[in-house]
């Protein structure tokens, strides 16, 4: 396949058996390239960042339509944001920092799991069919967000020598095995934590493209002769695949989330 053809959108020639002797278009890391749409100052503006830029402003668009004009009996569109917000105030905040503690990072985390919720759904929508967080940049620059909100407060809560203490997991009970344990535990929630918190989001989300893509372009390229039964049978784990990442993106807003909220609770705790 040239390499203009290796694109997203696969050569729609290539079919099983014909003549053109093209083989099974594969999805790679081709799927997630996209050309610019338009160049601004050197910087280059493509199609996830727009499905970004839109992800924002119905992210904003919502919750201000929904309590810009709050009503005390709601309407609909109140009710399904009060209940989108308080999914998250009580499942995810309350629960992990406590009402008191926790009622000030609520807007951040509600604003959290929407966007990324909506990020990730792309990938299901037709002619978008992109999930965003499938990009790595977008994954480490949330996680870059809660990695500084993290540290700020640690450093604010103990003090310079408390937070070391709180991020090395400082315990002289520990004896002999303290500084080992120093080092495990300072690259483990300096260094690997966000790491980890930003790799989460993005492989579950760039496995599940590639999955999806595989078994629509399988399910065309299928689409021949007497193979057409394995295009259906490819076609139904297409439906599959979509049940199942509406489930996983859904799963991913709230682990993300839900990390964010445990390591503010880390940052924010008296005793360690």
């Amino acid at each position: 396949m040239s390499a203009e053809k290796t694109t997203l959108a696969f050569d729609w020639s290539c079919r099983i058996l014909a003549d053109n002797g093209c083989g099974f278009p594969a999805p790679g890391l081709h799927s997630f390239l996209f050309k610019p749409m338009f160049t601004v100052g050197g910087y280059e503006f493509n199609k996830p960042m727009l499905l970004a830029l839109i992800s924002t402003v119905l992210v904003v668009g919502f919750f201000w339509a929904a309590f810009s004009k709050p009503k005390l009996v709601p309407g609909k569109l109140q009710m399904i944001g009060e209940a989108g917000y308080d999914f998250v105030r009580r499942g995810i905040v309350y629960e992990t920092l406590g009402k008191r503690d926790g009622e000030k990072y609520v807007p951040l985390m509600v604003s959290l799991f929407f966007f990324i919720w909506i990020m990730n759904i792309w990938s299901v929508i037709p002619l978008m069919q992109f999930p965003v967080s499938s990009v790595i940049a977008f994954p480490a620059a949330l996680a870059l967000i809660v990695y500084v909100l993290w540290m700020s407060l640690t450093f604010r809560t103990h003090g310079f020598v408390g937070a070391l203490k709180n991020v090395t997991g400082y315990d002289k009970s520990l004896g002999p095995v303290l500084p080992l344990v120093m080092v495990i535990e300072f690259f483990s929630n300096v260094l690997v934590r966000p790491f980890t918190h930003m790799v989460r989001l993005f492989a579950n989300m760039f496995a599940g493209h590639l999955l999806l893509v595989m078994f629509t372009v399988a399910s065309w390229y299928l689409l021949n002769s007497w193979m057409i039964p394995a295009a259906g049978v490819s076609f139904v784990m297409t439906m599959v695949m979509i049940v199942f990442e509406l489930f996983v993106q859904l799963v991913q807003a709230y682990v993300f989330v839900l990390l964010a909220c445990t390591y503010i609770q880390g940052a924010l705790a008296k005793h360690h």
